[in-house]
Order: C-alpha cells, then structure tokens, then sequence
C-alpha cells in the first residue's frame, strides 16, 4: 500500500509486538501514530527513534477499556498527523484465570479492551474512512490462534480474542465495498518479553523451524497485509507460527 499514516494501538515496551510493528511500518514509509499505556519516559523516546526513520510519529495515552476511546483516538491522531489509512489493533488485556477463578470483573475487563475496544474503533475508522473519498484501507487485527486449540486458565482471554476471528471475517464482507481489508494475524507463541527461561525451554521444542516466533515476525506480516501486495486478501486469520505444534 502506498505509505500513508499507521495507527497502531497498545504499545508497551521495547521488545513487545506493537514496537516491532512500528517500526517496520515506518521502515516502509509511513508516518505513525501509536498508544502507549502511559509509560512516562519510554514512549518518548520511541517516538523519537521513529522520528527517526524519516516519518512523521504522534502518539497518545487512552484507555482502550473506555467507551469514547475509539471517537477520542482517531480525533487524536486527525489532530495531529492526519487521518490514518493502517489500523493495526494490538492492543489487548490479559489475566490468568481458569474456571475457578473467573469472574463476571474480570471477563468485563478483557471484553472491554479485546473486544469492545477493537470493534468500535474498527467501525468508527471505517465510518470515518467513507467520508475522506479514499480508496483503500486497511484493518489488521492481532489474535493468538484461539481456533486452533485450547488455552487453559485463560478463559476470558481465548474467548473474547476468539471473538475478533468472526468480527474480522463479518466486518470485512461490510466494508469491503469502501476499499477496506480487514485480516487478522496469529504470530503464535512469541518472546516479547513475558516468557521465562522456564517456558522458553518447553516451548522451543515445539517450534517446526526451530526458534521461537519474535516479534519481527509479526511486524513483517503486518507490513505485508497493510502493502499494495495484499489488496486482494480480506477476511482471513493468518496463522504465522513457525510450525509450532500443541500436542
């Protein structure tokens, strides 16, 4: 897609998807604009590294559990560097929890971000996309392969992430119309910083190709599915796993 601006949501540290995503975006051309989860210090100083690059980069701190987020956010991001063409949905909330330990706070707390925060933000940027008289957009959602098995003790996790694979393949029959692709990525399994020594050596057996999955493996799926070369590809969830087998 011909660079343009990039609004990707839920920035958290140095090494978690949501920076990697930027920064290959921005190594391609576009100008973006990013939440962060108001880690004072750090956004700053990853604004300005992809200032760098030679792009235009805004940001702001919003709560995606908010019911305004969405209409506060693009407001934000028109404000500041103009009205984005990428929306890439990162964001996400999760807690352990199993079915002992669910309950109706805690499954609030991940539909609010995983769900309600993605789907209002994917309709008002399509809402909004109408009015501008372009011709192509594109909305990446960001799963964790919830179709492809079981995750134990994470119940409101899988379920509300689960939700996004039918809202990706509904929406984007919707929108199709207005020039809009909307596809979803599953990286799988992937070292952004939360994983111990501990799961790191019973993961990495699992992997087909050997590894496991980083970040930048995401970022460069990303950057494919928001680039000219995948205008034709809509209503799909990409499994990128790097053959990682469950059993």
């Amino acid at each position: 897609m011909t660079p343009s601006i990039a609004l990707v949501t839920g920035i958290g540290h140095q090494g978690d998807i949501g920076t990697a995503i930027c920064r290959r975006l921005a190594q391609s051309g576009h100008d973006i604009f990013f939440t962060d989860w108001g880690s004072k210090g750090w956004s700053e100083t990853f604004q300005e590294e992809i200032r760098e690059v030679g792009v235009r980069c805004g940001k702001a701190t919003i709560d995606l559990a908010q019911r305004s987020s969405a209409t506060e956010l693009l407001d934000a991001v028109t404000k500041q560097i103009g009205f984005p063409t990428v929306l890439v949905n990162n964001a996400a909330y999760s807690v352990n929890d199993g079915y002992q330990h669910l309950t109706a706070e805690l499954l609030d707390r991940h539909y609010e971000v995983n769900m309600r925060g993605t789907m209002l933000l994917s309709v008002e940027f399509a809402k909004r996309f109408a009015q501008t008289g372009l011709k192509a957009g594109r909305i990446i959602n960001m799963t964790s392969g919830q179709a492809k098995g079981p995750m134990v003790e994470e119940l409101a996790y899988a379920s509300t992430k689960g939700a996004i694979t039918a809202f990706t393949s509904t929406l984007s029959a919707e929108i199709a119309p207005l020039g809009i692709t909307v596809n979803a990525v599953n990286p799988g399994p992937t070292d952004s910083g939360w994983m111990t020594e501990d799961i790191k050596a019973y993961l990495e057996p699992k992997f087909g190709l050997g590894r496991i999955g980083a970040p930048e493996d995401a970022a460069r799926l990303v950057n494919f599915l928001a680039s000219d070369e995948a205008a034709w590809i809509t209503g799909q969830v990409i499994d990128s796993e790097g053959g990682f087998l469950r059993n």
